[in-house]
């Protein structure tokens, strides 16, 4: 099997060295970048699985990097931060990345969430159902599982790896209402410790891509003090 591709982007050459020599030992290939610009070298050259990023770099921020890849790409994006506050949080997952990790954290820690994310990424890729069933439609929207594409009337929705599942899970069992914590077993596969701004910025941003009206919306329904459910049409 041949080995995902891993980009990490960390400026402090001790923590890059430590995780570069994890990662390998897990069986990933990584390549290391020790500022922003650097590491957007890389990335326009190269095919990547997975982005591991440090917020606080040279030459190019991490939150500039982050912003520029995403307009080229969704490729998975972890971000690794000291900074462990909820406005730094919704920052890294406002402008696009899929998970946010506090340092200091366990290499337990990060292995798992590195594998789910990735996992999370390809799973609905990589599914050999015939194309005719992998299409699912509701209202506007069209879910094509076999090819990972998302449109409205037509129009191609440009999803992140962790919106694509989010919204996979409500299509796929739309009379079901998922609690927060559901939402987070499902799609990240880990337990959950009550982290309710993880869930609730990827939902607002998924709102923004798919809704007419994100303020009002019609795909995505809340259940004050229950969850989230698909909205029905007539």
């Amino acid at each position: 099997m041949e080995k995902r591709k891993i980009l990490l982007v960390e400026d402090d050459i001790e923590i890059s060295e430590m995780l570069n020599i994890h990662l390998t030992n897990e069986h990933y290939q990584v390549e290391c970048a020790y500022d922003g610009e650097e590491a957007m070298e890389k990335f326009m050259n190269k095919y990547y699985d997975l982005i591991l990023l440090d917020l606080m770099l040279p030459k190019l921020n991490g939150m500039d990097f982050l912003q520029l890849v995403r307009t080229k790409s969704f490729t998975p994006v972890m971000i690794l931060s000291a900074k462990d506050s909820d406005v730094d949080k919704a920052l890294g997952l406002g402008f696009g990345a899929d998970d946010y990790v506090t340092k200091p954290f366990s290499m337990v820690e990060l292995s798992a969430r590195v594998k789910a994310l990735i996992r999370r990424s390809t799973q609905y890729a990589e599914d050999k159902m015939p194309v005719a069933s992998s299409i699912i439609q509701v209202h506007d929207i069209q879910l094509d599982r076999e090819n990972h594409q998302v449109t409205k009337n037509g129009e191609m929705l440009n999803l992140t790896a962790t919106e694509w599942a989010i919204l996979c899970l409500f299509i796929e069992y739309p009379k079901k209402v998922f609690t927060k914590e559901q939402i987070y077993r499902s799609v990240w596969n880990e337990e959950y410790y009550g982290d309710e701004n993880i869930i609730n910025v990827h939902i607002r941003r998924l709102r923004e891509k798919i809704e007419d009206n994100p303020s009002k919306p019609q795909y995505i329904k809340t259940l004050w003090g229950i969850g989230y459910k698909l909205g029905e049409f007539e």
